[in-house]
C-alpha cells in the first residue's frame, strides 16, 4: 500500500500549528504489533464495553492510516469494483425496503437546525447519488482529497478491498489492542487526558452536537489521514476522524458471543459488525466514543459519511 505523503503534507498546509501532518520522509505505511497478554473493554463508561475480559493476542500487521480514497481508487481502477452505494438495492435481496431507498445513494450527516426535530433520524438522510466519490451527494467531491478516508463503503466494500490486497478486517480486540498504544487500562490512546485539552489529538466534534461545531481542531467533517499525533505503536486516527469496520459481529456486551450475524437490541434480526473508533461527529455531550474500549453497532450493509476501515495480516 503507498501512501502520496506529500500529498498529505499539502493537504495540512496551513491548518492550525496544533495539527502534526505526516512528516515528508515517512514511506512506512504498515506496522508490525507484537502481540501479548490483553485486557479488552472498560467498565466506567458505557455497558456495552463490559465487562472487561482477557485474551492472548497474537502477532499481526496493521495499516498505519485509515485506507484514503486514493488507495481506494486504485482498487477500483485495477479491479471495476462498484460499491454498493453506487449499485443500489435490489427488491429480491431487500424486498421490505422502500422504493425510493432502493436507488443509488447512501446516508449522509446533516447538522440540524436548533429549533428542528433533534433526533438522530432526522440528523441522517439518505442521499440519491451519495457514494465514495460524491460522499455528501452528487454535488460533493473527493478531487483534491487523494489523502482523505475513503467513506461510504459497505463491510462487504471494505473486505473486497482488504482481500484483493491479500489483508483482511482486523478483529475487535485487535483493532483495540492496536488503539491502546501499548498503555494498559487507560481511558484514551494517548492516557487520560481528554482529546481536546491542550494540542488536540483526534478529530472529533467540538461544541454542543448536533448543532454547533467550534472546529477547534481545525476540520469540519473528516481530516486528512495523519494530521493528529500517532499513539505509541505509531498508529494515526485510531481515535476520531472516522469509525472503522471490523470484522467482529457485534454483540451488547462481552458475556457471550451473540453468533456470526452479532446481535443489536435497537436493530432486531439485522445482520451487524462492531465499529471501532469514533468520529468526527463524536463530541463530549453527546458521544463519548473516541477510546480504544468503544464500540459501536453498524449494519453490515449500510454505508455512510463517517464510517472508514482499515486493514491487517
Amino acid at each position: 500500500m503507498v501512501v502520496m505523503v506529500s500529498t498529505l503534507s499539502v493537504a495540512c498546509s496551513g491548518q492550525k500549528d496544533i495539527l502534526a501532518c505526516l512528516p515528508n520522509l515517512e514511506t512506512v505505511t504498515t506496522q508490525d504489533i507484537r502481540g501479548g497478554e490483553f485486557s479488552f473493554g472498560d467498565n466506567r463508561y458505557y455497558a456495552n464495553e463490559k465487562p472487561i475480559q482477557s485474551t492472548q493476542v497474537n502477532d499481526f500487521n496493521i495499516d498505519r492510516t485509515e485506507v484514503t480514497n486514493q488507495q481506494f481508487r486504485a482498487f477500483v481502477e485495477a479491479t471495476g469494483y462498484v460499491t454498493a452505494a453506487e449499485l443500489g438495492l435490489s427488491q429480491e435481496e431487500f424486498p421490505n425496503i422502500p422504493e425510493e431507498l432502493r436507488v443509488p445513494g447512501s446516508m449522509v450527516f446533516v447538522s440540524p437546525s436548533p429549533d428542528k426535530n433533534t433526533s438522530p433520524a432526522a440528523w441522517w438522510q439518505f442521499i440519491p447519488g451519495a457514494n465514495w466519490r460524491h460522499p455528501l451527494g452528487p454535488d460533493s467531491s473527493i478531487e483534491d482529497k487523494d489523502s482523505f478516508p475513503v467513506v461510504q463503503l459497505t463491510y462487504d466494500d471494505a473486505l473486497a478491498y482488504a482481500t484483493w490486497l491479500g489483508r483482511r478486517l482486523p478483529t475487535e480486540i485487535e483493532w483495540e489492542y492496536a488503539s491502546r498504544g501499548g498503555l494498559k487500562g487507560a481511558s484514551y490512546s494517548w492516557g487520560e487526558e481528554k482529546p481536546h485539552m491542550g494540542e488536540s489529538k483526534a478529530n472529533t466534534w467540538q461544541g454542543h452536537f448536533p448543532f454547533t461545531n467550534l472546529k477547534e481542531d481545525g476540520f469540519v467533517g473528516s481530516s486528512p489521514v495523519g494530521c493528529f499525533p500517532a499513539n505509541g505503536y505509531g498508529l494515526y486516527d485510531m481515535t476520531g476522524n472516522v469509525w472503522e469496520w471490523t470484522e467482529s459481529p457485534y454483540g451488547p456486551d462481552h458475556k457471550r458471543d451473540y453468533g456470526e450475524k452479532g446481535y443489536d437490541p435497537q436493530q432486531p434480526g439485522v445482520e451487524v459488525k462492531t465499529l471501532k473508533g469514533g468520529s468526527f461527529l463524536c463530541s463530549d455531550n453527546y458521544c463519548q466514543r473516541f477510546r480504544p474500549a468503544s464500540r459501536q453497532a453498524q449494519d453490515f450493509s449500510l454505508a455512510t459519511s463517517h464510517i472508514g476501515f482499515r486493514t491487517v495480516k
